[in-house]
């Protein structure tokens, strides 16, 4: 059974930084493709970023591209996404997702094989 824990989230000023987490067990995140998505509260969930592990490639929403990172440490089994220059439009619930193959780079929820629980950002 997939399980993806997401941790890091918290409170922060407008111009600061946040790492996020996301543990996966009963999952290989390097074999596979990871995404990170939000939702602000009245919005639709939409994609952060993706990664594919293998080649490294990496793809971001041109609203955090230049201040968010997407990475994987595959010794950890672990996905994270370092946040800089947050702003207080970046507030949300954060969730990190494994995508469904054939879909690594898709910016669709419904491309998304499994969720993580999420973790909220405050931006303010």
């Amino acid at each position: 059974q997939v399980q993806l824990v997401e941790s890091g989230g918290g409170s922060v000023q407008a111009g600061g930084s946040l790492r996020l987490s996301c543990a996966a067990s009963g999952y290989t995140w390097s074999d596979s493709c990871s995404a990170w998505f939000r939702q602000a509260p009245g919005k639709e969930r939409e994609r952060v970023a993706n990664i594919f592990p293998r080649t490294g490639l990496t793809d971001y929403a041109v609203s955090v591209k230049g201040r968010f990172t997407i990475s994987q440490d595959s010794a950890k089994n672990t996905v994270y996404l370092q946040m800089n220059s947050l702003k207080p439009e970046d507030t949300g619930m954060y969730y990190c997702a494994a995508m469904k193959q054939g879909y690594c780079l898709s910016a669709n929820p419904r491309d998304v094989a499994s969720w993580g629980q999420g973790t909220q950002v405050t931006v303010s």
